[in-house]
């Protein structure tokens, strides 16, 4: 009989495990940078979490992405992966998409996917530039006129928003 197996190797590498995986490390991060961060109760939402930027909540879905292209993209969707159905603004506010090998996150209001389904990032190439780069690390955007947030503020940079 073989050793015993860890219990690493016992954990079933999922698509809904490794978006588990992602959801805790984007409420580290975002509670880290000084948001109120809620989880709705149940996967009856389209939108995974509600964070709190002080004047207003923010209805976002998180998405992650662990492999990328030959070209070094990463693909971040506005669906859902069981309907495929757009995510409005009706519905969510904001898409989180987060590039797990490079640590990299990106802030993207759902109004940047009108028109498209999805994006491709990417964040470690020198070479490909994605026109989608200015919403990398944007928090700022979620949290303009709040004081007191651990967020790079650019838009107190004198440049304005760049998101926006």
């Amino acid at each position: 009989m073989q050793a015993a197996e860890t219990s690493q190797q016992r954990i079933k590498d999922t698509k809904k495990r490794r978006g588990e995986v992602a959801e805790s490390v984007f409420l580290a991060k975002a509670m880290s940078l000084g948001f109120g961060v809620a989880k709705p109760w149940g996967d009856s939402e389209r939108y995974d979490f509600i964070v709190d930027a002080g004047e207003k909540l923010w209805r976002v879905q998180l998405k992650s992405a662990y492999v990328g292209s030959k070209e070094g993209g990463y693909t971040v969707h506005a669906f859902g992966n069981q309907s495929r159905v757009a995510y409005t603004a009706a519905e969510i506010d904001v898409v989180v998409g987060y590039v797990v090998p490079e640590e990299a996150w990106y802030v993207i209001p759902i109004g940047a996917f009108a028109g498209i389904k999805s994006m491709k990032l990417f964040p470690a190439s020198r070479r490909m530039r994605s026109k989608h780069e200015k919403y990398r690390e944007a928090w700022c955007w979620m949290c303009c006129g709040r004081e007191g947030l651990g967020v790079v503020r650019r838009c107190a940079e004198g440049g304005g928003c760049r998101v926006k």
